[in-house]
């Protein structure tokens, strides 16, 4: 399996700011030495030794993570991430679009996906919800969208209503989900192919007793090989904002060593977080490992353009 991440955070689109870039810049400028400016090579050595946080960035996109598995396409949510994924990627015959649910962030890209006014392309939208088909072409309806792009987006998408007890099969790869606490719920998914599990988990709020006792928990998070899983909030905001359905780096690692997970990309990120933001929670999130004598587990930000083999 590729997994192939295309927007990353929560709630809602986060464009780098001219500030952010200034501060990059600024930063980079205080660690510049007169030897590192001498030719094309000690500048790109420079360019290269910066760290992740100045040279590049986390992304802005809501959330859609990608899954290739042989011929297999597989879409997890339809945040604003899925418009590159339309510009980047050829289209294929057929996409498995999974909806964690139908909050804004999750679904608000689709009407910009290239893809989808492709009439030879193919959908399976698969959902818990009854309402999915109502809420699907909602938005995309007057006055949410202009009239003409509900005529545009192509009609062959077919609805799948499925369960958390019911473990799908497409195409050799097994796939098994588990309701989450979540205003309005949301459902973690788990991709399992060729010996190997991908877990995505976005948007929930962690709290021991909702994994502890869970009867299809096993199934979904037990022993894969990595996970996506919501992150938004720091230790003190998570205390502060409880019921709003998102949890903290330390939660999302004390359920990875829960269920036995190898690595835990941090997903969903807080809006308001640059990417200095982000870098210092990963840092702390490996500390946290570290100090609950975890460290063989492997802890990353999820990025844009971030690419896994499974």
């Amino acid at each position: 399996m590729i997994i192939h991440f295309w927007g990353v955070r929560g709630s809602v689109p986060t464009p780098v700011t001219p500030q952010q870039v200034q501060s990059k810049i600024m930063a980079a400028i205080q660690r510049v030495k007169p030897s590192d400016l001498e030719n094309a090579e000690t500048r790109a050595k420079f360019v290269s030794s910066l760290p992740a946080w100045i040279f590049g960035t986390t992304g802005g996109n809501t959330s859609c993570v990608e899954i290739t598995n042989n011929n297999t396409h597989i879409i997890l949510d339809a945040g604003t991430g899925i418009r590159a994924l339309g510009s980047e990627r050829p289209c294929p015959d057929k996409y498995h679009l999974f909806f964690s649910h139908f909050h804004w962030d999750h679904i608000q890209g689709f009407p910009f996906f290239a893809h989808a006014f492709n009439p030879k392309v193919r959908f399976e939208v698969y959902s818990h919800f009854d309402d999915a088909p109502e809420y699907f072409w909602e938005q995309i309806s007057q006055p949410y969208s202009p009239q003409d792009v509900g005529k545009l987006i192509a009609r062959n998408i077919a609805f799948n209503r499925i369960y958390e007890n019911q473990e799908l099969l497409i195409d050799g790869i097994k796939i098994n989900s588990q309701k989450m606490r979540h205003p309005g719920d949301s459902y973690a998914f788990s991709f399992e192919a060729d010996g190997k599990k991908f877990v995505y988990a976005t948007d929930v709020e962690l709290k021991s007793t909702d994994y502890q006792n869970s009867a299809n928990g096993a199934a979904v998070f037990q022993n894969a090989d990595a996970i996506a899983i919501d992150s938004q909030y720091t230790v003190e905001e998570v205390y502060t904002k409880e019921n709003w359905g998102h949890s903290s780096f330390c939660y999302a690692i004390d359920f990875a060593v829960y269920w036995n997970i190898r690595k835990v990309y941090l997903f969903h990120h807080e809006p308001a977080y640059d990417d200095k933001k982000l870098n210092s929670i990963l840092e702390a999130a490996r500390w946290y490992a570290q100090y609950i004598n975890h460290s063989d587990i492997e802890i990353y930000l999820a990025k844009e353009s971030l690419e896994i083999v499974l």
